[in-house]
């Protein structure tokens, strides 16, 4: 779907400042680029938003990523491609992205901090919130090229 609405010009500042935020997460997380994409694809696909599917997808296939992994994040559990950390990170992006049933539950958490430091632990989750985000906008008022 093209665009309901111009977004992107009628609050260039708002989107300014989640670029801003994408560009700490890229930049200044210190977490990995793949690990990263992985999860943006996971949550898109769990949200149904096509446009960051298909960018995330992209961005992957950049990193030059096996298209196995990219083709199996729907169904990454059954799948020994994921390393322990990217699993963590996978569930744990699951859990942040559907909270209407028991919210992101201490066992989930317990498996990111196996994995992640506090700091990366608040890198990943801002991560997820973000792309949760860009989905709810491209699905809401048509997608917006919110990388570039």
């Amino acid at each position: 779907m093209g665009a309901r609405l111009s977004y992107g010009t009628l609050a260039p500042e708002g989107l300014a400042r989640m670029r801003e935020l994408e560009h700490y997460l890229n930049t200044g997380t210190g977490l990995e680029a793949v690990l990263q994409e992985l999860v943006r694809l996971r949550t898109s696909v769990m949200n149904g938003c096509e446009y960051c599917i298909e960018l995330h997808t992209k961005e992957l296939r950049k990193l030059n990523e096996p298209e196995e992994r990219i083709a199996g994040i729907a169904d990454w559990r059954s799948s020994t491609a994921y390393t322990q950390r990217e699993r963590a990170a996978l569930a744990w992006a699951e859990a942040v992205t559907d909270i209407q049933d028991g919210h992101a539950p201490d066992e989930l958490y317990d498996q990111v901090r196996a994995h992640f430091s506090d700091l990366e632990t608040v890198n990943l989750t801002l991560t997820i919130t973000t792309i949760n985000a860009w989905n709810r906008l491209a699905i809401a008022l048509g997608s917006y090229s919110h990388r570039g």
